[in-house]
């Protein structure tokens, strides 16, 4: 973790109604004073501890924290904490590493005296971040710890991926936006390394990019990463959104905020996740904006100042929600030597199940305009409930174009059923386009590291299914991390049905309706979905042929994320069992179809 990164108003120190010692660690006195009105003042003395640890309890009001030293506060944000008042749920640390040997107060606001928090409270040198999480999973990346949502700022540089992401550090519920840091060298394994960008005068740190200045236009140093977000504050008159920067030198790991921000400003109430690129036709650099329900253009030559060159998104696609996090990707078509650009488009609500969702459109772009050549089409991205806030890296090795997504839907992504940490991003995906008769389709495929995550291979001898088939075990010692990559061909079948199953009957049903051309995921058994009335559900993908099929399954103990034909659809749903899936059936409705092969590969 960085130094804290929020603050609050100053308050008078004269109306102390009480005071007591609370603990005394490794010879340090610590001291909470009640206030009236529920202001709280926690005394610490020549603290050499690393954090102080703050017990949360989820369902508690937000109370709100900072640090303050020789009667100065620290930063410029509140820290908002859901501090326990009858129950310890979980811990988050408070870094105190900056304020080593000093006297600090902790000054906390909206908290009742008799609140359990008080007595829990503590100082520490460490602060246990191993896993207790049944549902976390394996292969995906999750935060170590705290609330995540938007992936930003994905950039690659010197053989690592990095990946910034939004983030509380302070509590497994949205709050406290910042951005948070991981990397990888294969897009599998990630490793977290703290808080990148944290709030400042102008606000929270909300979702952006980074590109890599190769040739130093914005004057920061030759390959110096440049992040761009959206810095929100919180005003008595309402929310105020504008764009920022900053730009780190030591290849993205710690970041410094430009001196004249914001660089971007507008009166419009959403505008947000600046997404910026090189446009080397013209030598300019792109930055896409989301402001309201459209697209909004902008172009510079030096990454500082910005000129508005178009807007794009009337009576174009759905318009159920806000439109977020935009991307603006040049593609190949399969076959061809031809690209068309895409625009991604992420939008809350309006998805076609429910909820948050990503939409896609095809066409051309100059530098300056984008024109979609389907402008009567709705294109979604992936069918699922659960690929949300999908971006792609800049600066992606062989010309790739590499997509990542939040795995959840803001319907339930605060109430799914974990506490040390909420939310998941997807596998990482290779997007191309393919062309069905005169219309152009987004690709997305898995990304090819994946595979080396496969450490054990399960073959099974194929099959006919007429009636009801059954395997009866998947992998022996099954950790619900696993790979099931299946081809199917259809002998007179109406409807070829199978699910994952697990040994208290939970289920998610998949079936093709081979008349309607479907693919369907049903996760309305899949195990605890009472959290939201919105979770139980039935997501549907058109499939081009659905005779001969071929199809993957990335099983990670909380999800399930289905790839037909190489990638033309993919799925996306959260699943939470309360045992492993290992067991799979197989029915058909009326003739009978054929497992030509299935392959099971547990996935570390």
């Amino acid at each position: 973790m960085k130094n804290i990164n929020t603050i609050m108003r100053s308050i008078g120190l004269s109306l102390v109604l009480g005071s007591f010692p609370l603990m005394d660690v490794m010879g340090e006195s610590v001291t909470i004073s009640h206030l009236v009105n529920e202001q709280n003042i926690v005394l610490i003395k020549d603290s050499e501890s690393k954090y102080l640890l703050l017990p949360v309890q989820e369902n508690a009001p937000e109370g709100k924290v900072n640090i303050v030293v020789n009667n100065e506060f620290q930063l410029e944000q509140n820290i908002n904490v859901r501090l326990a008042r009858e129950k310890v749920d979980y811990y988050v640390p408070l870094d105190l590493s900056a304020y080593q040997g000093k006297t600090i107060s902790i000054d906390v606001t909206g908290m009742p005296s008799s609140s359990l928090c008080w007595k829990e409270i503590k100082l520490s040198d460490t602060f246990d971040s191993s896993n207790r999480e049944t549902y976390r999973p394996v292969y995906h990346h999750t935060p170590m710890y705290g609330w995540m949502n938007d992936p930003n700022g994905m950039f690659y540089k010197d053989g690592v991926y990095h990946l910034y992401f939004q983030y509380n550090p302070y509590g497994s519920m949205w709050a406290n936006m910042t951005w948070g840091h991981s990397t990888s060298t294969d897009l599998t394994h990630w490793t977290y390394e703290g808080t990148a960008i944290v709030p400042d005068a102008w606000g929270a740190i909300f979702s952006g990019s980074c590109v890599v200045d190769k040739d130093n236009t914005a004057g920061f140093g030759k390959g110096a990463v440049v992040a761009f977000y959206t810095s929100a504050k919180s005003t008595p008159w309402g929310d105020v959104q504008s764009q920022s920067m900053a730009y780190s030198l030591d290849n993205g790991k710690t970041f410094i905020k430009y001196e004249h921000n914001p660089i971007l400003t507008s009166t419009e109430r959403d505008f947000r996740d600046p997404k910026v690129f090189w446009y080397a036709p013209g030598k300019h650099w792109v930055m896409m904006l989301a402001v309201g329900q459209e697209m909004q253009i902008y172009s510079s030559g030096n990454l500082k100042v910005w000129k508005k060159e178009s807007s794009f998104g009337a009576m174009q696609g759905a318009h159920g929600g806000v439109w977020e996090c935009p991307d603006l990707v040049e593609l190949p078509i399969e076959g061809t030597k031809e690209k068309k650009w895409v625009l991604i488009c992420n939008l809350n609500p309006g998805g076609p199940f429910g909820g948050s969702a990503a939409q896609y459109f095809v066409g051309s772009f100059d530098g300056k305009k984008f024109v979609n050549e389907s402008p009567t089409q709705i294109k979604w991205l992936d069918w699922g409930k659960d690929n949300y806030a999908t971006v792609t890296w800049s600066n992606a090795p062989a010309g790739r174009c590499i997509a990542l997504g939040w795995m959840s839907n803001w319907q339930y992504a605060n109430n799914v059923p974990t506490t040390q940490y909420r939310s998941a991003n997807t596998i990482a995906r290779d997007l191309t386009l393919y062309r069905v008769e005169n219309e152009l389709y987004l690709k997305s495929k898995p990304s090819p590291e994946i595979e080396k995550a496969r450490v054990e291979k399960v073959d099974k001898s194929s099959f006919k299914v007429a009636g009801k088939y059954e395997i009866e075990s998947l992998l022996r010692d099954n950790d619900g991390a696993y790979e099931i990559e299946m081809t199917i061909e259809n002998a007179g079948a109406s409807k070829m049905a199978f699910c994952l199953m697990n040994a208290k009957g939970e289920k998610v049903s998949m079936y093709y309706d081979v008349l309607r051309k479907q693919f369907a995921m049903d996760r309305s058994q899949s195990g605890a979905v009472d959290f939201s009335r919105d979770f139980p559900a039935l997501t549907v993908a058109p499939v081009d042929n659905a005779e001969k099929i071929h199809l993957r399954l990335f099983v990670d103990r909380c999800s399930v994320e289905a790839f037909g034909e190489n990638g033309r659809y993919a799925m996306t749903n959260l699943v939470f069992p309360s045992d492993t899936y290992n067991k799979m059936t197989f029915e058909s409705d009326k003739k009978s179809f054929i497992v030509k092969s299935l392959k099971i590969y547990r996935l570390k």
